[in-house]
């Protein structure tokens, strides 16, 4: 059960029904309201709770480690995993389109219910009951940090699970658009029948997107 997972029990049910609600079911059921705020809030939530715990826990690691370990955790395919590892998409609410297409398993879909839920956790009980959900949700991954910091390297990630799966390396496209004093990056990676598109101020951070949504891609469709 969601709330046995999460380690908390609603006061307030109409918190966690608003954050299993996507905006599709919404276009479906006139008066409904979606988890998008709450998904907003969540986000922030998550960030908070991360950073606080990954700074308290590594005294010695440098900004620029704690950084990549955040980012390995609050990212869209690792909060996807987390929605799968508690059956998530099996309770949210959809429009039939969404449903039929695939929507419970969409990685985008399951980050987002991750962050509304976080978002709702933290209404209902506070702070410390959004901790304490964040860390049964994530407790895992936040030990695995501790050996790898790096573990945002989703360039990396993309490879080694193409590898595994016995696809050709991954390859990339990158084009720019803009004058040349503030040039924005545009990256298209495949792999396999995988592919992501990722945009930033510069080709890495252009390719780390992409390959974050190419990885995500591939972890939905081969689930380790």
């Amino acid at each position: 059960m969601l709330m046995d997972r999460l380690g908390h029990r609603f006061n307030d049910a109409a918190l966690l029904d608003m954050a299993l609600t996507h905006r599709s079911w919404c276009g479906e059921h006139s008066g409904s309201s979606s988890n998008e705020r709450l998904e907003f809030l969540g986000d922030a939530v998550l960030s908070l709770v991360v950073t606080r715990r990954l700074y308290e826990r590594f005294s010695d690691w440098a900004e620029g480690d704690l950084a990549k370990a955040r980012a390995s955790l609050v990212n869209a395919a690792t909060l996807a995993e987390v929605g799968r590892s508690v059956g998530l998409g099996e309770l949210l609410r959809l429009g039939r389109g969404e449903d039929d297409s695939g929507g419970r398993d969409k990685p985008s879909i399951l980050a987002d219910a991750v962050e509304a839920v976080i978002g709702a956790v933290y209404l209902d009980g506070g702070i410390g009951a959004a901790d304490d959900a964040i860390g049964r949700l994530l407790g895992d991954r936040l030990d695995a940090v501790a050996e790898s910091p790096g573990h945002a390297d989703f360039k990396s990630r993309l490879q080694e699970l193409a590898a595994r799966l016995g696809m050709d390396p991954p390859s990339y496209d990158v084009t720019t658009s803009g004058p040349i004093h503030h040039q924005r990056f545009r990256a298209e990676v495949r792999a396999g029948d995988a592919a992501g598109v990722g945009a930033g101020s510069t080709k890495k951070d252009a390719e780390q997107r992409a390959a974050e949504v190419a990885y995500a891609a591939l972890t939905a469709k081969f689930p380790s």
